[in-house]
């Protein structure tokens, strides 16, 4: 695979990655439903640290319904959703697969919170389906 790179609406934002993504896929809970204004985020995890961002970020942190901290960042200038941490997952960071330059290089292979899932939100029926995050 290419290295994955991308940047935001307005350009100010940019980011490269320089390791292979671990997973890739949809996530429909209700804090992702919100964040995106649709049914679902489409996220890339890569290892922790292998993101370069050029530009300075933003941040917004909530506490989820399992009781971690999401911390995600985005644009300040046009508030384009770039990546975010998960406090349960420390060794990732996922990208907003929105954002990216190639979208071709979004290949999902599961959804997960599914059953949060709005019914006009269509999911591809091959995709794996899990209730909730499963370990990775």
């Amino acid at each position: 695979m290419s290295k994955i790179s991308g940047e935001c609406l307005c350009g100010y934002i940019s980011y490269s990655c320089s390791e292979e993504p671990v997973m890739a896929g949809h996530c429909q809970c209700t804090d992702c439903q919100k964040i995106s204004g649709a049914g679902h985020i489409a996220n890339i995890a890569i290892p922790r640290g292998s993101l370069a961002i050029s530009g300075d970020l933003a941040f917004h942190e909530k506490q989820t319904d399992s009781g971690n901290t999401v911390r995600r960042g985005f644009c300040p200038r046009c508030g384009s959703h770039i990546y975010a941490e998960n406090s349960g997952m420390p060794q990732f960071e996922f990208i907003r697969a929105g954002s990216l330059h190639d979208l071709e290089q979004f290949n999902p292979t599961m959804v997960v919170y599914a059953g949060s899932g709005a019914f006009w939100d269509y999911m591809d029926p091959e995709l794996q389906k899990f209730e909730k995050m499963p370990e990775i």
